[in-house]
């Protein structure tokens, strides 16, 4: 396939997105590490938790959130009213939010992911319907800088929070962060796309994907739609299937 020209190239990878692939495809046809672009969900993906949900957890004045994480879950309201509405019950001053987040661990193996896409050129980026404030003082705590967050943004003031939206996709109504139109982006032109995910803001984006690593619902997920995906209990199965792409 990659001796394929760009047109044709983009055509096959076009093509072959609705099956998915698995690893045994991907070194079925020698696609290197280097020929990848990689992205990676955040809550319970890199994160050992769900941030967002714990945080709310922790600083909501009442339980109202309950009642819209299942709304979302249930495919009642989308993650944009649901975040709205349960940010709208949290008090957490700028101090506090640090003070906690700081205590957040992520996988350890991100931190090899990160060393060995970097030895392969490859920039991963990360796509989240959490929030750039939590999503990098965590990475930051945890000694990693530099990756690329395509986030919703959070406005503190006082203990107030207010969430923004600046990748919202206005003809749809299902995210509040369209990953999709992030894996769609024409830097993808040509490059095999490799999806790490577990949930429900996961589910658009895998679709875009040729090769994703799921599991919990995001798993159950694909397995419906009937697309190809390697199974992942935690970052060690990512970083190892990664490595078998740099045919060292």
């Amino acid at each position: 396939m990659f001796n394929l020209n760009q047109t044709e190239k983009i055509s096959a990878l076009s093509n072959a997105v609705t099956a998915g692939w698995d690893m045994s495809d991907m070194m079925e046809r020698r696609v290197a590490l280097s020929q990848c672009r990689v992205f990676f969900d955040f809550d319970h993906t890199i994160s050992n938790i769900d941030v967002v949900d714990d945080m709310i957890e922790r600083f909501s004045v009442d339980q109202q959130w309950r009642v819209l994480e299942q709304q979302w879950q249930n495919g009642v309201i989308g993650s944009e009213d649901c975040l709205r509405g349960q940010m709208r019950s949290v008090r957490a001053t700028r101090e506090q939010l640090t003070e906690y987040l700081s205590e957040i661990e992520i996988d350890a193996y991100f931190h090899r992911i990160l060393v060995l896409l970097k030895k392969s050129g490859v920039r991963p980026l990360i796509t989240s319907d959490s929030f750039n404030f939590l999503i990098e003082t965590i990475l930051k705590s945890n000694d990693v800088h530099g990756i690329r967050i395509l986030a919703n943004h959070l406005r503190i003031r006082g203990n107030r929070l207010t969430p923004l939206f600046p990748y919202k996709n206005l003809a749809c109504l299902r995210c509040a962060n369209c990953k999709t139109s992030h894996l769609r982006n024409e830097d993808s032109l040509g490059k095999v796309l490799i999806y790490v995910g577990d949930g429900r803001s996961d589910y658009c984006a895998s679709l875009q994907a040729h090769l994703v690593f799921a599991k919990d619902s995001l798993a159950a997920h694909l397995r419906q739609k009937g697309k190809k995906f390697v199974e992942y209990r935690n970052l060690q199965d990512v970083y190892k299937a990664l490595k078998g792409l740099t045919h060292e």
